[in-house]
């Protein structure tokens, strides 16, 4: 009691075109749509007993068409019966004994669905009339997420706290479609001619539980990913990285709420749109800046482009003269005053140094006096090397 397979693979083909009956989703449906009721197409020709064509109420002989990213589910009573996640055509039978339950790809998706199956043990004896519904297999893009004030976490990065305001949105894949339809999507929804799940709904409680479940796991999804030793401890790269990130959002969602486990659901991809960092997180973020700035090659040109404009305001100051000390020690201060003393030798010609002036001998104590305190005024030597070198001169 279940399904035959008629054909698989793209609706197409001479079979397939046979059929002037069969359901198939609605026109229209939403991309952020979970879950909506199969449609009849055509009108009945005798090809089936489901004179009716009531909307997602399939009866023995009901062909249904299967388009690929989605999965089909079959319920009586409220409970599961039938499940297809291979695209193709199919017929249901409740009289035929060969008829099967359950149609599962050959992926991991598809072992996922096959180990839920006989874990609960859905179906049994199909009834004559089912209920049939459409899962949506695809990724479902456009949901948001966002915090109305800072939140905080452990960065291992700056050692401490850090704290800011995001929003963004990620998109969700339904990993497990029997799982999604009898843990989560409300009973208002699997009844006849029942409304589509929407996650993209307003008035969809669900949906809003998902956002409010994604806002508080935020704080440890940043925290798992700026801790993470391979993402290079750096938050700033959470923004341009939307796979990495979600991984960290999935971990966290799962630990907290068991979105994958229980429900079926898993956070493929995140966009941040946007991060405004608390002040004191600010500040943090611009010592790194200044610090990576200052670090191997390009810190030591960004430290000759410093001295050179240093260099340039103090001549523009009135202080070339002083800057030109800068940076001596006392002996090299003493080997620019002694050179001061030494005459120019104007004798072009004669390469032989000239003898110095003999009045220049012993040096000028009032001329060195007068150098040294330039020093000093200008911080190249210390009060007590100006007044050691002072007492030098004057013989004290």
């Amino acid at each position: 009691m279940g399904f035959i397979k008629a054909f698989t693979g793209a609706l197409g083909g001479s079979f397939a075109d046979q059929w002037k009956d069969f359901y198939m989703p609605p026109e229209g449906v939403p991309a952020t749509a979970g879950l909506f009721a199969a449609r009849p197409k055509g009108t009945n020709h005798g090809r089936g007993e489901n004179t009716k064509g009531n909307d997602n109420i399939i009866t023995s002989g009901s062909k249904i068409i299967v388009p690929e990213g989605t999965a089909l589910i079959t319920m009586e009573d409220g409970a599961i019966t039938g499940l297809i996640a291979e695209p193709g055509g199919f017929i249901f039978q409740s009289e035929d004994a060969n008829a099967q339950s359950i149609f599962t790809t050959e992926d991991p998706v598809g072992s996922l669905i096959q180990s839920t199956w006989d874990k609960f043990q859905f179906g049994g004896q199909a009834g004559a009339q089912q209920l049939a519904f459409y899962v949506n297999l695809k990724e479902i893009p456009n949901n948001r997420f966002g915090t109305q004030s800072e939140i905080y976490w452990d960065d291992a990065f700056f050692g401490t706290q850090v704290g800011a305001v995001t929003r963004g949105t990620y998109t969700l894949k339904i990993v497990d479609p029997l799982l999604f339809v009898k843990n989560f999507v409300p009973q208002k929804y699997l009844i006849q001619n029942a409304p589509a799940f929407d996650f993209g709904d307003m008035d969809n409680d669900a949906a809003e539980q998902l956002f409010n479940e994604v806002v508080g796991s935020l704080s440890a999804a940043f925290s798992n990913y700026t801790n993470d030793p391979s993402k290079g401890n750096r938050m700033s790269r959470i923004q341009g990285d939307q796979i990495g990130f979600a991984k960290s959002l999935t971990e966290a969602v799962e630990e907290g709420y068991q979105w994958k486990t229980e429900r079926g659901l898993q956070i493929v991809k995140t966009a941040i749109l946007a991060m405004e960092y608390d002040e004191d997180t600010k500040e943090m973020m611009k010592d790194v800046k200044r610090a990576d700035a200052l670090s191997g090659a390009r810190g030591n040109s960004f430290m000759q482009q410093s001295v050179a404009r240093g260099m340039q305001a103090a001549g523009e100051n009135g202080g070339g003269a002083n800057m030109a000390f800068m940076g001596m020690g006392m002996g090299a201060a003493g080997n620019v005053m002694g050179a001061t003393q030494q005459p120019v030798n104007q004798n072009a010609g004669n390469q032989q140094p000239a003898e110095p002036a003999p009045q220049a001998q012993g040096g000028d104590p009032t001329e060195k006096l007068i150098q040294m305190k330039k020093l000093l005024d200008a911080g190249v030597v210390t009060e007590e090397e100006f007044n050691k070198m002072k007492a030098e001169l004057l013989g004290l």
